[in-house]
């Protein structure tokens, strides 16, 4: 019972058992409909503000944000694609460096006896690490999970293609300043070869400390790498002469050449035409007479030039 004020009527309200469960029903019916108006509410500013939080809370994207996020995975993929086409590119250029590498590097018996795909003979099919660890998440992450993870992946081989392909680019530079080339690009012969030998004016068991190419006179005669040259000159036995010196003092000599047309001090590159074979000198036919030293001992050439041709 209660009184409203002092003129006020008594009113009365029985407490029953019926009211209790009256009133408890239409709380909780106030309540579950309170809820469901605030997660509507909620939900659809997740969605336009924050996609993520509804789809943790569960929610259901519509129609514009779901053409959303298929437009995000689809400049994620156009993105991925665009990092996967440039992986391709580095790996074509460091395979460039390599055949590169291998034709400067690799003997001229060997070059056709090395490993391709094409001689695969068989054995167990086992996928890279890394498409075997993409292929295991593929299924246990969503989507755009995946996609960062992917793209992650292919970011991480970028760099280390990029580092790859500067190692081997340091080392191409490297092995390019060394004289490992041919100082002649025409055609020739190999007619006298390195160590000791029967002297062909006197017959005497002699050393010769280098070998011959055989060649018409007038071949050019090129710099089998950068250097510069510090001879140029006449010498009664080499005749027309000329040396070069070279990356880990290695010194390249060429003498009975016909015409010298590099001079004393001049920088030269690989490929760079330094002369004419000749027949000048001590010299008992047309020939290119060519010596290689490094830290002043005379080494044999054809363990320096790989690419000569059987």
């Amino acid at each position: 019972m209660w009184l409203s004020g002092p003129t006020g009527q008594v009113k009365s309200v029985s407490v029953t058992a019926r009211n209790i469960l009256i009133a408890a029903g239409a709380l909780a019916m106030a309540l579950l409909l309170l809820g469901f108006v605030l997660n509507w509410i909620g939900l659809r500013v997740a969605v336009e503000y924050n996609p993520d939080l509804a789809r943790s809370l569960g929610g259901v994207t519509t129609e514009a944000e779901q053409l959303r996020m298929e437009s995000v995975y689809r400049q994620n993929l156009r993105q991925l694609q665009a990092s996967l086409d440039q992986t391709v590119q580095d790996v074509k250029k460091l395979e460039a460096l390599k055949n590169r590498f291998m034709n400067l590097a690799t003997p001229a018996s060997l070059k056709d006896k090395g490993p391709s795909l094409q001689n695969s003979k068989g054995g167990p099919f086992v996928l890279p690490s890394m498409s075997q660890n993409l292929m295991g998440q593929i299924f246990k992450q969503p989507l755009h999970t995946e996609l960062q993870q992917t793209a992650a992946h292919v970011h991480s081989v970028n760099q280390l293609l990029a580092t790859q392909q500067q190692d081997w680019q340091q080392h191409l530079t490297w092995l390019e300043a060394l004289p490992i080339g041919l100082p002649i690009q025409s055609d020739f012969r190999l007619t006298s070869g390195f160590g000791l030998r029967n002297d062909p004016f006197t017959g005497i068991l002699a050393m010769h400390e280098g070998i011959d190419f055989s060649a018409e006179v007038g071949t050019p005669v090129v710099a089998p790498a950068k250097g510069q040259v510090v001879r140029s000159e006449w010498d009664a036995t080499y005749g027309n002469v000329i040396e070069i010196k070279h990356a880990e003092n290695f010194l390249t000599r060429y003498a009975h050449l016909s015409k010298r047309l590099v001079t004393a001090n001049t920088a030269v590159q690989s490929g760079t035409h330094i002369g004419n074979v000749g027949n000048t000198g001590r010299s008992t036919g047309p020939h290119l007479h060519y010596e290689i030293f490094q830290n002043g001992r005379a080494l044999n050439p054809l363990t320096v030039l790989p690419a000569i041709p059987n």
